[in-house]
């Protein structure tokens, strides 16, 4: 497994993942309407500095996506975001992705803190990150909407020098 960035090549998985109302949920967000809309957002975040997107690859085959969002060069934090194929859980896939995500925080980024936003009652989640290093920094309650209804989320983080 390794993650590599997200080319124009991807954008069908991509598209795939992200019409499926229970993974976008999970992420607190709606799914994309069209094709096009996707292409369009590609094309505006390709170059956007404040992001970096990557694909997990196993073996050639596209296995889900880890983002780090809104880079904060002052501060030196970014939030990290996954989705795994749901052909590849189960796999051990989400922990690796996730570690290499980080690492590549804070070793080609120079970032000092990486957090996430998880629903409380994503459990299988939340044990992921703890297994990582990631220490529940607080509760937002009914923070999200999804599914119709307000979620509550955890924010966890990873400093540096707990990695």
């Amino acid at each position: 497994m390794r993650i590599r960035p997200l080319e124009r090549k991807d954008l069908p998985y991509v598209y795939n993942q992200e019409n499926a109302r229970g993974v976008m949920a999970l992420w607190f967000e709606e799914a994309y309407t069209s094709f096009d809309e996707l292409e369009l957002l590609y094309e505006k975040h390709v170059l956007d500095q404040t992001e970096r997107r990557f694909v997990i690859d196993v073996d050639g085959q596209f296995a889900g996506v880890v983002e780090l969002m809104y880079i904060d060069d002052l501060h030196r934090n970014t939030e990290i975001q996954i989705i795994v194929d749901k052909d590849f859980q189960g796999q051990g896939l989400a922990q690796e992705a996730m570690q290499k995500g980080i690492e590549y925080a804070f070793n080609v980024l120079n970032m000092y803190k990486v957090y996430l936003y998880v629903d409380v009652d994503n459990q299988a989640a939340v044990h992921i990150y703890e297994k990582i290093g990631f220490q529940n920094e607080g509760r937002l309650r009914q923070h999200f909407f999804a599914e119709g209804q307000y979620h509550d989320s955890f924010v966890m983080g990873i400093l540096r020098s707990e990695f």
